[in-house]
């Protein structure tokens, strides 16, 4: 029964939101428009969409003078929607994909097309310093994920650049953060046949490689999976130092304690001042109690205080004891 709520807790981490398409509610991530976001290519964009917005698409056979309904490859559907409530909402597709796309059939030579990386566009640029593109840059070449990119490994196989937002981690929405962050990783390590484009290992069991962890399916649901499988780094919005799963986190003090490693990442926008109840990690801990986490600092005082009043108490008695021996001997 714990497997199965484990699994169902897996599963609607995916449902909620993937690394190529999110139903997470846009509000909730940087920029506040919507799908009725009317970009200034709509008109270049639309011939784009006719096709690769939908799973069919039509197309005129010259040669046998016919109209043609066929299935649009998965993989090349682009919901429009999706790509206007994204970050990349106000580029144009042939921004970052050839001009001859806009002939049509497609010539054969642009699959081979170069894609751009994160540092082409964002690399350099002072308008985003602040997300520090050479520092994630520098981190993910020391991941295990950089040693697959001579397979097929890039930005875009975590980060769908026609849909993908940038979260704002908040006390409201940190669930769907939580689920939206975690569909990234899912997406390749719970899906078998994405997972095969870049390695030939074995299937990975989600459930059964976290045996060991108590209360998985609160773990899944409340943590995301970088917490335990990354370096943590607090100069960039998220670590993409991810670590070998022999360096993973597996200690329960790491996380349940005064220090706890995700006030330096999954709650660091919540600053202890904020927590008036004096509470340690009481913002990851709702009504759940556990040892060494729930600690508070007002009690702590107070039980210094009865500590010493009580040991105070101790003495006088002792010295009282001492006393009245003394004086009975004497007599």
């Amino acid at each position: 029964m714990f497997r199965i709520f484990s699994l169902v807790s897996l599963l609607t981490l995916l449902s909620l939101s993937s690394a190529g398409s999110s139903t997470v509610k846009s509000e909730n991530f940087v920029g506040k428009d919507t799908a009725t976001f009317v970009s200034s290519f709509e008109a270049d964009n639309n011939r784009c969409f006719k096709c690769h917005g939908q799973e069919k698409y039509q197309y005129a056979n010259a040669t046998l003078g016919t109209q043609v309904t066929d299935m649009m490859c998965v993989e090349r559907i682009i919901h429009k929607n999706e790509f206007y409530s994204s970050n990349h909402k106000s580029f144009s597709c042939t921004d970052c994909h050839s001009e001859e796309y806009t002939k049509f059939p497609h010539p054969g030579q642009l699959r081979m097309e170069q894609m751009y990386t994160c540092l082409d566009c964002h690399g350099g640029d002072v308008k985003f310093a602040k997300y520090h593109f050479e520092e994630i840059d520098s981190e993910y070449r020391k991941s295990i994920h950089f040693k697959m990119e001579n397979e097929g490994f890039t930005c875009w196989k975590c980060h769908n650049p026609h849909t993908y937002k940038i979260s704002v981690r908040t006390a409201t929405n940190l669930k769907e953060t939580i689920a939206y962050d975690n569909a990234i990783c899912l997406n390749c390590h719970s899906d078998y046949s994405r997972f095969q484009l870049l390695t030939d290992r074995a299937e990975i069991n989600i459930i059964k490689e976290h045996d060991w962890l108590p209360n998985q399916a609160s773990h899944f649901a409340s943590v995301r999976c970088i917490e335990c499988h990354t370096k943590i780094n607090n100069n960039i919005p998220v670590s993409h130092l991810i670590l070998p799963k022999e360096q993973a986190v597996r200690r329960c003090n790491e996380c349940h304690s005064q220090n706890s490693i995700l006030m330096a990442s999954l709650y660091k926008f919540e600053s202890k001042a904020q927590r008036h109840d004096g509470f340690f990690n009481g913002i990851i801990l709702n009504s759940s109690y556990v040892i060494g986490a729930n600690r508070n600092e007002y009690l702590n005082y107070i039980s210094l205080v009865i500590f010493f009043v009580v040991m105070l108490v101790i003495i006088v008695h002792i010295a009282f004891r001492l006393k009245n021996r003394s004086k009975n001997i004497k007599e």
